[in-house]
């Protein structure tokens, strides 16, 4: 399980990416193409064509971090997405599941309590 603080946005792309990109080819789509700010300390998900290869850019402490996993057997299973999205937001739990193989679409998780739950008399 990865223990990640709520502020670490985590991003998977949606479009598959050629994984002879490297930190300089991968932080460019990050800044390019989805306009995010590659040194805020989040976590950006690419996944090869065959979906069969991961990596994981991150800044931290003054450099780079490329996280790479690759499946012997089986493939990645991504999210469902919007067909204009660039990238769809994770949580640590989802990311965890992503890298362990487990089909995220087929996943239900049950309703999340929050405060105003209470005041509204709702389960």
């Amino acid at each position: 399980m990865l223990l990640l603080p709520g502020s670490v946005r985590i991003l998977l792309a949606t479009e598959p990416v050629d994984m002879r990109n490297g930190i300089d080819g991968l932080a460019g789509i990050v800044q390019g193409t989805w306009r995010e700010d590659v040194f805020a300390g989040h976590y950006f998900v690419f996944l090869s064509r065959r979906r069969d290869s991961v990596k994981i850019l991150t800044w931290d402490n003054g450099g780079f971090v490329v996280f790479y996993k690759r499946l012997e057997a089986g493939r990645f299973r991504r999210p469902a997405v919007t067909d204009d999205a660039k990238s769809v937001k994770l949580d640590s739990t989802q990311l965890a599941m992503l890298l362990d193989g487990i089909d995220l679409s087929r996943v239900r998780r049950s309703k999340k309590w929050s405060p105003g739950d209470r005041q509204t008399g709702q389960s």
